[in-house]
């Protein structure tokens, strides 16, 4: 089975590129590899047969998205049988490994019944003279069933029938002071094990950043000379794919519509451009659709607005695209 992929276009199976429709392929394999920038792939067949998925720059993998261009490639492997479907099994596979807590408890449970049991036992031969005494009639198995009942009974007050709550409410203000720190906790060991941690190794992709790019200075030539030219700089304000931000020269805000070299920057920026915004409702924040670069391309012309588009009342699945709409309007009637 074939298939059509271009930007924005997440993949749906793991595909054998045959064919490239564009200048480049680009793909964002960060979901399955853990690599930031997106990788160039091409046709040419990979001769190593131990080649890992970095390595094979012919194929496009499932739940990967494409950043730039357009291909068409055949589907060699869907579900359970992708590389994502492999890494599922194999977490599915994995044993469940107990807490620190939880192996101490085991251990501490363990000692304990050996121990209650060495009592019991010694307590019911101590007594061992007493099971004939008049009192149980004269009897020695009356005698022996007494003070073995005696022996359980011992072994049942030993057990701390309290220790299970005493955790347990230990570990729940554990819980309410880390969230009163802004982190959650879904399993309760959890906070024990997090104590017990002394090296906390991570990767810095999307988890000690956003993950985001962003344009944050632009600076535009006002009077080119013989040997040097005069430039005005702005400072662009927020940090994520959100159109929301301000231009700013020095400290002041200002209309970017004013200047002529924004006006071309914006131009170029939005109609030189295969990405987009997407406003994802369920989760109610803007994402990318395309190469992070060109994002914050886009992202930039919307927050310059430099022909003074009208925002009230746009819904923010709108705002996502409105001023680069504009852009493309004007220049194709430019352009007739």
């Amino acid at each position: 089975m074939s298939t059509h992929d271009q930007v924005g276009d997440k993949v749906p199976a793991d595909i054998r590129v045959t064919s490239i429709k564009s200048t480049t392929l680009r793909v964002d394999q960060s979901i399955l590899t853990g690599e930031s920038v997106s990788i160039i792939k091409h046709t040419d067949p990979v001769p190593d047969p131990r080649a890992v998925n970095q390595d094979k720059k012919n194929m496009l993998f499932s739940g990967t998205n494409i950043a730039a261009g357009r291909a068409i490639g055949v589907v060699i492997a869907t579900g359970v049988s992708t590389e994502i479907g492999k890494i599922r099994n194999q977490m599915a596979a994995t044993e469940h490994e107990k807490t620190p807590l939880q192996q101490k408890l085991d251990e501490f449970g363990q000692q304990l019944s050996k121990v209650i049991s060495l009592i019991c036992v010694a307590v019911w031969v101590i007594n061992i003279g007493h099971f004939g005494d008049p009192v149980h009639g004269g009897s020695w198995v009356r005698g022996a069933i007494y003070y073995f009942k005696i022996a359980v009974a011992l072994a049942v007050a030993a057990i701390p029938e309290g220790l299970p709550a005493v955790i347990t409410t230990c570990l729940a203000l554990g819980t309410r002071r880390m969230a009163k720190k802004n982190a959650i906790v879904r399993s309760l060991p959890s906070v024990e094990t997090l104590g017990c941690t002394s090296v906390i190794c991570s990767d810095k992709t999307g988890t000690l950043t956003t993950n985001q790019m962003s344009v944050c200075k632009m600076f535009v030539a006002d009077k080119v000379e013989d040997t040097s030219c005069s430039l005005h700089e702005f400072n662009i304000t927020g940090s994520t794919y959100a159109p929301e931000g301000q231009i700013l020269k020095g400290d002041k805000p200002v209309q970017c519509g004013d200047f002529d070299g924004l006006l071309e920057l914006a131009t170029v920026c939005s109609m030189c451009n295969d990405s987009s915004l997407d406003y994802n409702e369920a989760k109610g924040v803007y994402e990318k659709v395309g190469e992070a670069t060109e994002t914050a391309l886009i992202t930039l012309v919307e927050k310059m607005n430099v022909f003074k588009t009208d925002l009230s009342g746009v819904s923010k699945v709108e705002r996502a695209g409105i001023c680069n709409l504009v852009s493309y309007m004007l220049m194709k009637k430019v352009l007739q």
